[in-house]
């Protein structure tokens, strides 16, 4: 399908996400958001794509903030629709995508960026990378998820400051406050997710669905995380994953996943 914002490929079951407005340093307007919750949709359909890789065109920004431009004489109400559609469409449609989203975060991570970046299931940047929250420099508030899934990352204290101050935290910070996973030279970016995303195609991708949906439950009011966690665990014994990697383990041989 063709977009007018980002790009989408797919090889070796890693389907790679680009969002491509470089004039605008990839910030997220509603035909962008809207482009990617489709190529998130198509995704989950697609049994070729086993992973996800979301991240920025060239070497300054994963994504620079939202399209300010776009919202700022809206109303109260207004403002209000623009996070429930936003969190609705995008941002918790990728934090409980079935398959794992890598984030692979190339530079300026802002604002609505670091909130999409937020959403994936985990991070890696590059050493140029900032990243930061400056909503309330404007006025307003984190409204795509930041102010929850932030604290549950960094910390309530980090998350705090970080918010308050509106400031960037460079890629070395970022990985001491556990917001990433790994920090690379800028080159070495997209090769070192696509490692990891080889290593996780490795594993039952039907149980790895599963322990998606058992983690994120933590972080749900009102769930009961150990209840989905048993839930999960029970219905993974009735998949050939679940066969195939218990045989393989009691052979002695290496587990060839149905789902690969």
């Amino acid at each position: 399908m063709d977009y007018n914002n980002i790009i989408v490929e797919i090889g070796e079951g890693i389907l790679q996400i680009t969002i491509d407005r470089p004039s605008k340093l990839n910030a997220l307007n509603k035909e962008t958001i809207a482009e990617l919750h489709e190529a998130f949709a198509d995704a989950k359909e697609d049994e070729e794509a086993k992973v996800v890789i979301l991240t920025g065109s060239g070497e300054k920004a994963f994504v620079a903030g939202a399209d300010i431009s776009e919202f700022s004489d809206y109303s109260p109400e207004e403002g209000k629709q623009l996070a429930a559609e936003g969190q609705q469409k995008l941002f918790d449609y990728v934090a409980n995508f079935p398959k794992p989203v890598i984030a692979a975060i190339n530079g300026f991570a802002l604002g609505g960026g670091l909130e999409l970046a937020l959403a994936a299931h985990f991070r890696i940047a590059s050493d140029n990378a900032k990243m930061g929250l400056p909503e309330v420099s404007l006025g307003v508030i984190p409204g795509y998820g930041g102010t929850q899934r932030l604290p549950q990352i960094v910390g309530k204290g980090r998350a705090m400051e970080m918010i308050m101050t509106a400031g960037m935290i460079d890629a070395n910070q970022a990985l001491q406050y556990n917001l990433v996973n790994h920090v690379t030279e800028q080159p070495e970016l997209l090769n070192f997710a696509e490692n990891l995303a080889e290593k996780i195609m490795k594993n039952s991708l039907v149980a790895i669905s599963s322990a998606i949906k058992a983690i994120n439950a933590n972080f749900e009011a009102g769930v009961n995380g150990f209840e989905t966690e048993i839930e999960e665990f029970g219905r993974c014994f009735g998949t050939e994953d679940f066969e195939e990697g218990t045989s393989a383990f009691l052979k002695k041989r290496k587990a060839d996943f149905p789902g690969k």
